[in-house]
């Protein structure tokens, strides 16, 4: 799977945020907290929804599945005047991304494994130090095989 390079421009999500690990996964509890209140956000540029991971520089170098990031469950909007109750913003800074179009279940690890194992140190570039995120358009279907998402992993040039 080769991924197409993309470089973002800065965008404005609202949203909900969690502390969590891949131990101690709440991705589940975040997006059943998140989607009753996503109708409140009146100033959506789409619909679909981005899930955001901010990982520590150190994330990544020191891996351990206990690793502590904050996940988000959000929404792109044009501006931050109306935030709802119990939401908070995100300037999500733009830059250069590898961008994977998966289909394939969110519960299926591989496509990372593939990313960061196999793409990643073969491929002419090098993990940057920004937020990664999915983005969950009409096609994505939660825990399904035939679900279509976006996988955008920062990354910056090999010296």
């Amino acid at each position: 799977m080769t991924p197409r390079i993309e470089i973002l421009s800065e965008k404005k999500l609202i949203g909900k945020r969690v502390n969590m690990s891949l131990a101690n996964n709440r991705t589940g509890e975040l997006w059943q907290n998140f989607m009753p209140k996503r109708r409140e956000i009146s100033n959506k540029i789409t619909n679909d929804m981005i899930s955001m991971q901010v990982y520590k520089p150190t994330h990544f170098a020191d891996f351990k599945p206990t690793n502590e990031f904050e996940k988000w469950a959000t929404v792109e909007v044009t501006d931050f005047v109306n935030v709802p109750t119990e939401m908070e913003t995100f300037s999500l800074a733009g830059g250069l991304y590898a961008v994977f179009d998966y289909k394939g279940s969110s519960n299926d690890p591989s496509i990372f494994q593939y990313i960061f194992g196999t793409w990643l140190p073969s491929s002419e570039y090098l993990l940057d130090d920004r937020p990664h995120f999915e983005v969950l358009g009409d096609k994505y279907k939660n825990n399904d095989p035939n679900s279509e998402e976006e996988i955008w992993i920062p990354i910056k040039p090999k010296k």
